[in-house]
């Protein structure tokens, strides 16, 4: 039965037979279960598959709980085979921050006298462009089948994106043995730059990297490159993604 999210929210049960009340025997509802953080906050992560109707009262109950013991921010983690769930949440209060392959993340400020400090998604994604120069100051170039360059018949310096958890160094050399098949080294960073509103209204950080050939059989990457060799001509640091 549903209850304001104040009072103890109370459940049939088929224990404790002493506790009969109009023929049912009832208990309280157990909070979520829930982490502490650093900052105050609490952060749920659903791993018990649970239906709407159950759902909703742990929830409410919680939040009021948390509110009791003057708890902030909360984040709701729910993996995908629990979408059914997020609609629910959301009628609680909670906002989307941010969502992964297997999993979205909500969140909700319950103190009404302090500012949300709630820290945002990721602001920035970045990329590689790999300046590789072999000892006859020949600079390794690609043409892409793919992209903003597609049918341009531009030569570019292999680029790419930074994987979760991979350094800009050994993204650099990932992406010229995928695009190319030159095993290399990294040296240093050239330069870099900023832009925004660049992929999905985030930011964009692009490090030029200079790197050394340790090869030179060229083999171009089927599914994104139409053609790479060695040139003569430094116009391709013109061109990055």
């Amino acid at each position: 039965m549903s209850t304001s999210s104040s009072e103890s929210v109370m459940v049939p049960t088929m224990a404790n037979e002493d506790r009969h009340v109009d023929g049912r025997v009832k208990e309280e509802i157990k909070l979520l279960n829930a982490t502490e953080d650093w900052f105050g906050g609490v952060t749920v992560v659903m791993s018990e598959h649970m239906e709407i109707a159950d759902f909703v009262p742990r929830l409410r109950h919680s939040i009021s709980k948390w509110k009791e013991q003057g708890k902030r921010g909360l984040w709701m983690e729910l993996p995908i085979n629990q979408s059914h769930l997020v609609d629910s949440v959301v009628k609680e209060g909670f906002r989307f921050h941010h969502a992964e392959s297997d999993y979205v993340m909500l969140v909700r400020w319950l103190p009404e006298d302090e500012p949300d400090t709630l820290p945002t998604n990721a602001s920035h994604r970045v990329g590689i462009g790999a300046f590789v120069l072999n000892g006859n100051n020949e600079v390794l170039v690609v043409m892409e089948k793919n992209g903003g360059f597609k049918g341009t018949e531009y030569w570019k310096m292999p680029t790419g994106v930074v994987d979760e958890g991979e350094d800009i160094y050994a993204a650099a050399v990932r992406e010229v043995k995928e695009e190319t098949g030159i095993d290399a080294e990294f040296v240093e960073i050239l330069a870099f730059r900023q832009s925004h509103k660049s992929f999905f209204s985030k930011s964009d950080l692009f490090f030029v990297c200079m790197m050394r050939p340790l090869s030179s059989n060229i083999t171009a990457q089927e599914s994104e490159i139409a053609a790479s060799k060695v040139s003569g001509s430094c116009n391709v640091l013109l061109f990055t993604y």
